[in-house]
């Protein structure tokens, strides 16, 4: 038997990614945000939902441009503090010894150290209450060569990405391979 919950902000997986964004000096920001993904194929866009009282929701609004960057599971500690630490106070970057790489197609930075890396252009902004949903068209997806497959696409057992769990507020690993996607439920 299932139990009612109540309307709750709970699903699964949820990641913990890092947004970046430039002020309005061109200083870089990142923030971690977990209201996130993809939402289009075509043009293939992703979803960013961020608080109004947050500084990247200004910075990204002004440069219309944002990136995400994704933490292996090695770097969970940097995503919280990412995520506890206000850019108006602290340089995030500096306080953990990250690099702020300028991105290449967009007017955003993004975490070095961080093996993925998606870089989008502003295309639509959605208030919905306490969160404003900025929708991007991703201009381009960089990883480091060892998390990719012999495909070339990232791995996600190599990638090993910080998942949140918004019921408990902690962190998670992404867990085991489980089969081929459009495949295994053909065996039925």
């Amino acid at each position: 038997m299932k139990k009612s919950l109540g309307a709750k902000t709970i699903a699964f997986p949820v990641p913990a990614w890092a947004i970046g964004t430039y002020d309005a000096d061109g200083k870089p920001n990142v923030m971690t945000a977990a209201w996130t993904g993809i939402c289009c194929s075509r043009p293939p866009c992703m979803a960013v939902s961020l608080r109004e009282a947050t500084s990247s929701h200004g910075n990204l609004v002004a440069r219309k441009a944002f990136t995400i960057s994704i933490p292996s599971e090695e770097q969970v500690s940097e995503i919280d503090y990412i995520g506890v630490v206000s850019g108006r106070d602290r340089d995030k970057f500096a306080d953990l010894g990250l690099t702020p790489a300028r991105a290449e197609h967009v007017d955003a930075p993004y975490i070095e150290e961080f093996p993925v890396i998606i870089e989008c252009r502003l295309l639509h902004t959605i208030e919905l209450g306490l969160h404003t949903q900025f929708i991007g068209e991703i201009m381009d997806v960089k990883a480091e060569e060892e998390v990719l497959d012999d495909k070339g696409q990232p791995d996600p057992a190599r990638v090993r990405p910080v998942i949140f769990g918004p019921g408990d507020r902690s962190y998670y690993g992404l867990g085991a391979y489980l089969g081929r996607a459009f495949s295994i439920g053909r065996k039925k």
